[in-house]
């Protein structure tokens, strides 16, 4: 899914917290968004989401504005995620039923992520009873089960062990290669964005201040605000 983006703000209590004059996003990019903590990441994701509305300004996917066809494309995985009450296998599974899959296509398919996401042992287990790598692995299986244009996932692998954060991350870059899925990730980790990404974006201050491929950003960044950043200094 191409992504364009296009004179978009947003504004809480009249102070400008995103502000983006253009930007595009192509498709099966793996795109990561760094930043201090209040630099707009998660806001940019929540509205490239659909899950808030912009100030001013439209995003195009595909040449279309947001719509609940749309929508059905689209996914996003917080980085506390709520699961329904039932099991590891209902919550992979809910996707796929409310978009009338086929019962015997719907077990083939979650049989297959259960096992990739290596959650096959615990598929009948009740979501209130898992740990925190376990609830993440739940979310991100059930987002990548209908094979979405678009995941933007909002610190993912936030506070969990490393196993997992090894399942997941092999997972979405294997979702980005294998379907072509367009990627957005909101990341405070430089080495998973290192690990994960094709392409960079620094925002501070709802700005996006320099874009560039990985390589290019974290190695040899153009902009002395991503330099101080990348160091680990205190930005202003």
């Amino acid at each position: 899914m191409n992504i364009n983006i296009n004179r978009l703000t947003k504004i809480y209590n009249n102070k400008t917290v995103l502000s983006i004059p253009k930007l595009q996003i192509e498709k099966g990019a793996l795109l990561g968004l760094i930043g201090p903590n209040g630099a707009g990441k998660s806001t940019l994701a929540k509205i490239l989401g659909g899950l808030e509305e912009a100030s001013s300004g439209n995003i195009l996917y595909d040449e279309e504005l947001i719509s609940t066809s749309l929508l059905k494309k689209i996914t996003v995985v917080a980085q506390k995620p709520y699961l329904l009450r039932g099991t590891v296998y209902y919550n992979i599974a809910y996707p796929l039923k409310i978009r009338k899959v086929e019962e015997a296509e719907i077990v083939i398919k979650v049989d297959e992520m259960l096992k990739e996401m290596e959650l096959l042992e615990i598929k009948n287990q009740k979501a209130w009873t898992l740990s925190g790598g376990e609830v993440q692995k739940v979310a991100l299986a059930r987002a990548l089960i209908f094979n979405p244009s678009l995941l933007i996932l909002d610190e993912p692998t936030a506070n969990i062990d490393p196993s997992t954060i090894l399942v997941m991350e092999k997972m979405i870059k294997k979702i980005n290669k294998d379907k072509g899925t367009t990627i957005i990730i909101v990341t405070h980790n430089l080495q998973q964005a290192s690990r994960l990404c094709d392409k960079i974006a620094f925002i501070y201050r709802g700005e996006v201040i320099e874009l560039s491929k990985r390589e290019q950003l974290l190695k040899n960044p153009q902009n002395i605000l991503t330099r101080d950043f990348i160091k680990g200094e205190l930005l202003k």
